[in-house]
């Protein structure tokens, strides 16, 4: 087994380590680096007194310097430039100090490069921080808490803790296109839950974004793909490990190959199926899942696809019929006086939204839209929202509305009778989208929008929403 610590002293003690960017997610990562004895520097477009005072402490403690305001890529003279996911690798400054001789590497890069734990990598357009916390609770019943970690692009960094893994340990990390960029490193398990279009403000084009997705697949030893994405289905003909399958429809036996396997729908069944030993079981019932909707079935359908061989069918059920969901995701709120609010800040694309309204099915649903925009076309949310058939009401808001609000035009969802309002800011959209509901009814904040025009992330918008919601009286 690697010797982690000794590797990450040999490699980093008396180097200088620039990281870019002065968010709170580096300052785990400023004191790991320097705890093996590497000089630290932030890089930041934002002076010091913009910066948080405690992440500014934080960064302080480790004797880190600063270079900062306009030019603080210009000019890097370090061994290591660690890539926080928001900075393209090609951003001149960073060629440049490449150029120059220093490693261009990143937190997820380094982790998986030395994790020396079974690591399941978990990416996709929609459903992979559900699938990817599915993943987590599966192996903890199987492994137990001590040898089961969570963590990648969810939020709970990874790298500080890579000393207490061995190889006894599992992780469920979550990969953004962002972090895949640059990842060279394979992981054992490779699920892809979809791709759609999604950050083509970031990409240069659905092509990039497709190929950074598709990174997570090279030196694979296992693949779990969605087979009715065609996308995801395409690049499962190209793998030469063994590949499972899942799908909310019905897959046939002849469409994969001998090597592959399946999870799939069979009425109300989720069943499993290997090809070259014809073995098919019952995994669970649709019913058996405790979240709803037909997408966190998929969810759990590729979670179970990614565990075969480590989770039992029980604890795989036991999961299913207690787990109640991730925060922000169709988090149930509250009910006041009949009206049942829902927090799913996370959907942050136009198919997040529509899956989650396909959840709300029995209640009249009042939906707030509208963020900072993704360069992603709201056409199909509109129509889904003209043909739901049980939608009251659409309260816009956020830099993203006036996009939003044309394409609720285009396909005449007030001629259906849908009350449509655009009302900024944030706390008076939800207040509106309350004062629509009546008793039975939902309200549901699913933007189909990012929240940077007016938050930090998605969790601060879901938190104030929360907020908001248990205010009302």
């Amino acid at each position: 087994m690697k010797d982690v610590t000794e590797i990450l002293k040999a490699r980093f003690e008396g180097k200088r380590a620039v990281l870019l960017g002065a968010g709170v997610s580096n300052a785990p990562l400023a004191r790991f680096l320097s705890s093996f004895g590497a000089k630290i520097e932030i890089r930041d477009k934002k002076s010091r007194d913009e910066m948080k005072p405690e992440t500014v402490a934080e960064f302080d403690s480790v004797g880190a310097e600063f270079i900062t305001g306009e030019g603080y890529l210009d000019g890097i003279d370090a061994d290591f430039v660690f890539r926080s996911p928001g900075f393209r690798p090609d951003t001149d400054g960073i060629v440049n100090a490449v150029k120059s001789g220093s490693v261009l590497t990143a937190e997820m890069d380094l982790f998986t490069e030395l994790c020396p734990a079974h690591l399941i990598g978990v990416t996709g357009s929609d459903g992979k921080s559900t699938t990817t916390t599915v993943i987590y609770e599966m192996l903890k019943r199987a492994v137990g808490d001590e040898n089961a970690y969570l963590g990648g692009n969810i939020g709970f960094p990874l790298l500080d803790r890579i000393c207490a893994m061995n190889d006894s340990s599992y992780v469920s990390c979550e990969l953004s296109s962002f972090q895949l960029m640059t990842v060279s490193s394979p992981v054992e398990v490779a699920v892809i839950t979809n791709i759609t279009p999604n950050h083509l403000n970031w990409h240069t084009g659905m092509q990039e974004y497709i190929d950074a997705k598709a990174n997570i697949l090279k030196g694979v030893r296992r693949a779990v793909l969605n087979f009715g994405c065609e996308i995801t289905r395409e690049l499962g003909k190209r793998c030469a490990c063994p590949v499972t399958y899942f799908s909310k429809n019905p897959i046939s036996p002849d469409d994969i190959e001998e090597k592959d396997s399946l999870i799939t729908l069979d009425g109300d069944d989720v069943v499993f199926f290997e090809k070259k030993t014809g073995v098919r079981r019952v995994i669970m019932k649709r019913q058996d899942i405790l979240i709803p909707g037909l997408h966190n079935c998929e969810n759990y359908m590729a979670a179970s696809a990614a565990v075969q061989g480590i989770v039992s069918d029980e604890d795989i059920l036991s999961v299913a019929r207690s787990f109640g969901g991730v925060k922000h995701r169709f988090e149930l709120v509250r009910v006041l006086d009949g009206v049942y609010y829902y927090n799913s800040s996370i959907d942050s694309s136009p198919t997040r939204t529509i899956a989650a309204l396909s959840n709300l099915t029995d209640k009249p649903i009042n939906v707030i839209l509208g963020g900072s925009d993704k360069n992603l076309s709201y056409d199909p949310l509109a129509e889904a929202i003209a043909s739901h058939g049980n939608v009251r009401s659409v309260t816009v808001t956020g830099q993203s509305a006036p996009k939003i609000l044309a394409s609720l035009e285009k396909y005449g969802v007030e001629s259906h009778g849908v009350k449509v309002t655009h009302i900024d800011p944030f706390k008076d959209a939800v207040l509106a989208a309350a004062a629509n509901a009546k008793s039975g009814d939902a309200v549901i904040l699913s933007p189909a929008s990012a929240s940077f025009d007016s938050f930090p992330n998605f969790e601060v918008r879901g938190e104030y929403f929360k907020e908001i919601v248990n205010s009302l009286e």
